[in-house]
């Protein structure tokens, strides 16, 4: 016999048998299904992530606007008050009748003074 004319070579390579390509598929689709669960389960961690994230953004701007409308109401109520005081000084103040850009308060003496260092609203 002629060399390489062997029946028992194995140095080339022959098609998968039946058996042997049903067993490729078998671990190719195994292989897949491992993968798709990996990145199945990659995909919820990232949502419960981004769910926690943005309940968390969520309760940080409800205390941010709570504090908002606290200072909305203490601004509306110092604005009241202040109104409130400059109504009761009108009839006193001779500047009333001047034009604004002409009133001039710091020689209008203590009055004022005292309004505005008032502790009501010193913080």
């Amino acid at each position: 016999m002629a060399q390489g004319s062997d029946s028992n070579d194995t140095s080339f390579t022959r098609s998968p048998s039946p058996s042997n390509k049903d067993s490729s598929d078998d671990m190719k689709k195994v292989l897949r299904r491992e993968k798709n669960r990996l990145a199945a389960q990659k995909s919820r961690m990232r949502q419960t992530q981004k769910a926690d994230t943005l309940h968390l953004e969520s309760e940080n701007l409800e205390k941010e606007n709570a504090a908002l409308r606290k200072e909305i109401k203490r601004l509306t109520e110092e604005a009241k008050y202040l109104s409130a005081v400059l109504s009761s000084h009108e009839p006193l103040c001779s500047a009333v009748t001047l034009q604004a850009s002409d009133i001039v308060y710091s020689s209008h003496g203590p009055f004022h003074q005292t309004h505005i260092s008032s502790s009501r609203f010193q913080h």
